[in-house]
Order: C-alpha cells, then structure tokens, then sequence
C-alpha cells in the first residue's frame, strides 16, 4: 500500500489546496496525498448521486492505498456524500468541511452576512440544516455562484462573475463565508467588489477537528521530520496541482 499512514485529502479541483496548506501548518510532520479529481470538476453543477459516486470512488481508492484518515477538502462533497462515506466505512477517521457561519455570526454580531458557495452546496440538505442550527435571526444570505470555481479552476478571469454576483451587496456587508475551497484564491478580488471585508473559511476547523480524531486514535505521526505531499489527480495533471501548491 504506497500510502499507508498517510492522510487523504482530496477535492475536485485545487481548491483543496487551501485547507491542504492548512492542515500543513497544523500537522506538518503528517505525510499527505491530495487528489484532485479534475477530469470530472466541478462537482457544484453535479447532481447529489453524481457526486456521492464520484467522491466513493476516490475514498476507496485512498482506503486501499493505506490512508489512516481521509479530509474532504470540498464543501459540495461534503454536502452531499459525507454522511454515506461514514456510514460505509465506520472505522476510517473522515472529516469534511463546513462553511465557517458560526465564528461569522458571533463576530459581526448585527450585520448580514453572505455565504458564498456552488449551488449544489446551497441547494443541499446539509447546508439548509446547519444554517437553520446557526443562523436563528436569517443573518445569513446564501449567495449561490455558478461558474466561479470553474473558473478559478482555469485560471481565468473571475471579475465579471463576481461583479454579478456580488455587486447588490457592496457596502452592505462586512463579512463574507467562503462557503468553496476555491474562494479563498479570490480574495483580493472579491475586496475589489465589496471594499473591506472579513473572510470566514473552514480550514482550520478542519485541522483542528483532524488533529483531535488523530490525538484520540492515537495516530499522530511524532517525527521530528517534515512531512512528504504527494499529489495525483484523475486527468494526469500533478503537475499543475504541484504548482498551485508551490505559488502560495
């Protein structure tokens, strides 16, 4: 098993990229593989089943390449298939993400918020239910925003998306959930549309909450050595992924 012992992250895109640099700063002597799953991104405008068999396909693999924990780094998925990876595979450490409304609510306790986020995480059950949990004054405007982690995916220009998407709201809020792994690629630009703004993401919850599970497992690797990442990706390109990496 060339992994094993490793951690597996993965996501359909390299927007995983920014909790992966995340659970570095928090875990830097793990060894991680990140596997992008690019031929079939984005997963946003995918249907629920799609993404579930799309998202097991890749869990099985890592399962069967040695992996002791598995890290969703994908809001969309987790939305949509977290809840059936855990029931399929009771015993193997999964942690997904969620977009970051609670320290967004506490924070800017008399504003609306927006929460920006694919629309298959918007239109998910998952979403709908921690949003009721968290947000009980309705602070919290989903901001669905097709095409726009597709687009950071390619490298493109995102302005004229966020300008769409985003220019009701300027000077109308302070704080803004980024409910994709994708956006926190985008800040600047998104500043440029809102002016000065809080960024809320769910990276170092993920971290954390995987440090912990790791600490109870007793699985935390205690070397001395700095970790090895390796990546792969569904379309051979490990090389872009690797350079994504390496840029910020």
């Amino acid at each position: 098993m060339k992994y094993k012992d490793y951690i597996g992250v993965f996501d359909s895109g390299v927007g995983g990229i920014s909790v992966l640099k995340e659970l570095i700063k928090v875990l830097p002597n793990e060894n991680y593989i990140f596997y992008g799953d690019s031929k079939n991104t984005p997963y946003g405008d995918r249907t629920k089943q799609e993404i579930i068999n799309l998202s097991m396909n890749i869990v099985e693999y890592l399962i069967n390449n040695g992996v002791k924990a598995i890290v969703i780094a994908c809001n969309t998925a987790t939305s949509a298939a977290a809840k059936e990876i855990r029931e399929k595979y009771p015993n193997m450490t999964i942690i997904g993400i969620e977009p970051a409304i609670k320290p967004a609510l506490e924070e800017h306790p008399n504003e609306d918020i927006l929460m920006m986020a694919t629309e298959a995480t918007v239109r998910l059950e998952k979403f709908n239910e921690l949003k009721n949990k968290l947000d009980r004054q309705g602070r919290i405007i989903p901001v669905p925003c097709s095409g726009l982690a597709d687009a950071i995916e390619k490298n493109m220009d995102v302005t004229g998306l966020l300008n769409k998407y985003l220019s009701p709201y300027k000077n109308k809020t302070t704080a803004v959930v980024l409910g994709c792994t994708h956006y926190p690629f985008i800040k600047e630009e998104i500043r440029n549309v809102l002016d000065n703004v809080d960024f809320y993401d769910g990276a170092l919850g993920v971290a954390s909450n995987l440090k912990r599970q790791l600490e109870i497992k007793n699985q935390l690797n205690f070397s001395n050595e700095q970790g090895k990442v390796v990546f792969e990706s569904s379309d051979n390109s490990e090389d872009r992924f690797r350079e994504f990496f390496n840029k910020i």
